[in-house]
Order: C-alpha cells, then structure tokens, then sequence
C-alpha cells in the first residue's frame, strides 16, 4: 500500500500490472482517426502499445459529479482491440493494477497473457485514473519528499517523532497548495469508479468487463456495489478487506510482512552455502538489523541508510521472484562492502523526483475514509504493533501520517455489497502480505455468486497471470464461457492451486543467483512497484 516500494503493484498481476503501465505518461496527444463517443482515437508513442496496436485518447468527464456541467478534467485511455470475428467478441475489458495512484494506461495490451488466447475476443482499456500519470491534472506536492537520506523510520527519541510529524504536515500543506482546481476534495475511490462508468458510457457499451489488482479490487468492489448491472465478468486478484479502509488494513499489513520477512530470512538459511548469512532464520535475521544499524551510522554511499535498507527488502514480502536479486544485494552488501549495488537496488524500488503515485495514494486514502485525528492514538497503536512487527510498522505509518493533516476532507466509504452482481473470479495467496488472505473471505461473504481461488502457503502478492497454470487456466475459462468453478459450502475457498515454486539460486559457492524459468522467460515483466496494495 506504500506507493514506491510498497504494495499495490504485479511479478504478479500487480507486478505484471506495474512493469506494463511502467513510463505510461511517454505518450503523444492523439491526431484524431475512429472515434467512440467522448473519446478521440489516435496514435500512442510508448513502444509496447504501438507494438500491440494500441490506440489513445482522452475522456474529458465532470471533476465533481454532482455538477456535471462544471469544471472537466481528462482521463488518459489505451485499447487494444479484439483479435476476434465480431461474432465472438464479448466487450470491453477494463484494468486497474492497484494503488492508489498506479498507472493503467499501458494495461491494454495484458489481454495477451491470459493463456488460451481468452483475452482476443476482448477491447483491452487500460487508462490512468484521476490525478494519475498521463491523466491530466496530474497531482504532485514534493517532488523529492521520497527522496535518500531520510529520517530514521522508528522514532526512537521525540526529535525524530517532530521531525517526521513536521514533514508529514508540510507534504499535506505542499498538496493543498498545489491543487489549483480543488481535485483533493473529488478523488475518492468512488470517484474513481464514477469514470470507469464514464468509460464504459464513451465507448458505448451496455456492460463492461473488469481486472484488478491489489487496490484494484477495492475499486471494483465499489464500482460492482454502486453499479451492479453494469457488470458483465469480473477478476480480482489481492483483495482488499472492505471492513478495514484504510487505517487498520495498514496496521494489519505490518504483521504480514513481518512474517513474510521471516519466511526470506529462513529461505536465505536454507541456502547459506550459497549466501554465507547465517545456517537457521534467527541468524540471517541478526545480521540483517546488524547491517541496518550500521547504515544507521554511516549510510552507504551516503544514500542507503537504514529507511531505505528497510524499502529494499521489503520487496522480498511482496514478491518471491524478487529473492535471488535482493540475496544477491543483501550478500554483496555483507561480503564486499560496495555501496553501488546497494544504492542501484534502492533506486530500482524509488521513483526520487516524482511523487505522483505517493501523492494520489495519499489524496485516496485520506478522503476514501476518516482516519484518526489524534496523534495519540496512531503513536500508540503503532508502537503496540511495532514490539510484534519492527520490520515495517514505522516506515508504513509514516507513509500514511500525510493524513493526520489531509487539506481535504474525508467522506464516508461505500458499504460494500455484492448480492447483485452476477459472478466473479477472486484470487488470493494465503500469506499475501499487501492484502491479507481474510479480505478474499470477507469479498466472498459479500458476493454470494463469486468464487474464490486460494493459493495455500503463497506469499506473493497479486500474482495472477504469471505462469501458474492451474490459476491462469481458471481464468481463462471464465474470460471464454463465463464459468466459474464451483461454489462450495462453507467460509473457505472454493478451488486451490499450488503456489509456484520458491526459487531456486546458481550453484553453491556463488551469490550471483540465476532466475528461475519463469522468472527468465518473463523478463519484459520485471516490476515497477507503484502501489502499495
């Protein structure tokens, strides 16, 4: 749910998602050619979706939907078109890779992993929701807030608690001023899902077809709740828990990946004739806060202190196929002492210079739902999660503190209801740490029609659509026919696949990891993390 190296986004769907939509505002203003209602239809510049066949565009819709006649801003939006006859298409599909704040537009052309060919007989919409990318206005308030050498994250004495509050307080101020047209008070979630019925409404279509992903599911969520009958077939994948937006799903997410962590600690173990950290979990995980403390003395290269140390390796409880890399980093780092991996590996998972995706979470979550206004209250439940869960307790409240002094004011989520949606695909790991496995039980008690795929023991997040054959098959039966497997009695899933495998490093003796097959085979689909659900 961290907008840089945190949550939303897909080595799984939401690292597919993420590595797609990745440079997405690279694109020209189209000249016009066909034309759908609202929407103009030209030439896209990024690479991939000139490769695809893409075509761009702009929707202009209401910045406040209560006065539809009032101030516009425009939506960015890519298609791909069906490969099919005519006879066989089955409409629109449109995809978010999670958040908030990241960008869909390059979404349009993830229709060609789905196995099967299922996704030919769909239009493919990726677009850039409000504020976001190459939708216009974009939202940004301090560029290089993100930026190397922070803060310590655990605010061990009260001059480290006043400094971050201070910076909390002035990165809400610098969005506020910023906004010149009032966007801050219209970019909620429901906002959100009011353009994708503006969407759906400029391409002319009676329903449309939904993917999503990490904070992506929370969206469809909404828009399946406020407009059910609009809804043809829907996946998603992560799911967020409706009861929890947004304050207590943080919380939540700390104790996960610090489990997640634990289980990376004891994989290095396993391999310590490869990695030399430490023969049990307890050992690697010493030597992994004896490394942060010395980075808390004297950062490497004066970039990684022991924030961005934290930011690196946090990757490892979202992702498995990010484990050999970050062994690698973490190994190099231990045995060398060479700074410069270390810092290209916190530059990977940063975005210094650009807090778009970090400035739309915020604006979303911080007006989605109330959070607690009294600092006493977030100091307290932290430090109560922080004995339990050191890893990334701090780091993520401070991420989220922008919101003790939000310039817009909060409104009142959606009450989440499914009863009237025909069906839908969820899928979740087990030990998903982003978006906890109890959230896809309690999207399921809510969709009576929905079915749900576990992945027992799984730790990635949002990993639909990268190789696992038994998910990826499921759901292009459902793309192609619109079946679902069984629902089963009871409060538990309705089908389970296998995670994939762990990864597996080179030869014993050498900390330069080899990937695994799926890992070297979908190389264009190395992640950019935007999101942190």
């Amino acid at each position: 749910m961290k907008a840089k190296t945190r949550r939303l986004v897909v080595f799984s769907t939401a690292a597919v998602m993420a590595a797609l939509s990745a440079g997405s505002a690279a694109w020209s203003a189209p000249a016009a050619s066909s034309a759908a209602p609202g929407i103009t239809w030209g030439a896209c510049e990024r690479a991939s979706l000139v490769k695809a066949g893409a075509e761009c565009g702009f929707l202009s819709v209401p910045l406040d939907y209560s006065r539809p006649n009032g101030t516009k801003i425009k939506l960015a939006v890519s298609r791909v078109k069906h490969k099919t006859p005519d006879s066989q298409y089955q409409g629109v599909m449109l995809v978010n890779p999670g958040g908030p704040g990241g960008s869909g537009l390059g979404l349009s052309v993830l229709g060609r992993y789905v196995p099967k060919n299922a996704g030919d007989a769909y239009d493919w919409i990726g677009f850039d929701p409000r504020g976001v990318g190459s939708s216009q206005p974009a939202i940004s308030c301090l560029p290089e807030y993100m930026g190397p050498n922070r803060p310590d994250y655990i605010p061990w004495h009260e001059s480290l608690e006043k400094t971050w509050l201070d910076r909390s307080k002035s990165y809400a101020a610098a969005c506020g001023k910023n906004d010149k047209i009032g966007l801050l008070n219209h970019i909620t979630t429901v906002d959100a899902a009011k353009d994708m019925e503006s969407i759906r409404t400029a391409l002319g279509q009676q329903q449309i077809n939904y993917y999503g992903s990490s904070y992506g599911t929370y969206l469809g969520q909404v828009y399946s709740t406020l407009y059910p009958q609009r809804l043809r077939r829907m996946v998603l994948d992560g799911n967020v828990d409706a009861r929890k937006v947004w304050y207590q799903a943080n919380l939540d997410q700390d104790v996960a990946f610090e489990r997640n962590v634990k289980i990376w600690f004891g994989w290095l173990a396993k391999y310590d004739s490869v990695y030399h950290l430490g023969t049990t979990a307890d050992q690697v995980e010493k030597r992994w806060y004896a490394e942060q403390v010395k980075l808390r003395l004297k950062p490497a290269g004066g970039v990684v202190g022991p924030d961005e140390w934290t930011d690196i390796f946090l990757q490892a409880g979202y992702y498995q196929v990010t484990w050999l890399d970050l062994a690698d980093t973490f190994a190099n780092w231990v045995h060398t002492g060479d700074p410069a991996p270390l810092i290209a590996a916190y530059e990977a998972t940063d975005s210094p210079g650009d807090d778009n995706g970090y400035a739309v979470y915020n604006a979303v979550q911080c007006t989605d739902v109330q959070w607690p206004r009294s600092w006493d209250q977030w100091k307290r439940d932290n430090w109560n999660t922080f004995r339990v869960a050191p890893f990334e307790t701090w780091g993520n409240a401070w991420f989220n503190a922008p919101c003790l002094y939000w310039p817009a004011k909060a409104k009142r989520p959606v009450n989440v209801d499914g009863r009237n949606v025909a069906g839908a695909l969820l899928i979740n790991e087990t030990l998903d740490a982003a978006t906890p496995f109890e959230g896809s039980l309690e999207l399921r008690r809510r969709f009576p029609n929905a079915v749900l795929i576990a992945e027992p023991g799984g730790t990635t997040h949002s990993g639909s659509l990268y190789g696992n054959a038994c998910v990826d098959d499921k759901i292009a039966d459902y793309l192609l026919s619109g079946k679902l497997p069984a629902r089963k009695a009871g409060d538990g899933p309705d089908a389970t696949c296998d995670p994939l495998p762990e990864p597996v490093p080179a030869a014993a003796g050498s900390f330069s990891a080899s990937s695994t097959d799926v890992n070297a085979t979908r190389a264009d689909l190395r992640p950019m993390l935007h999101g942190r659900r």
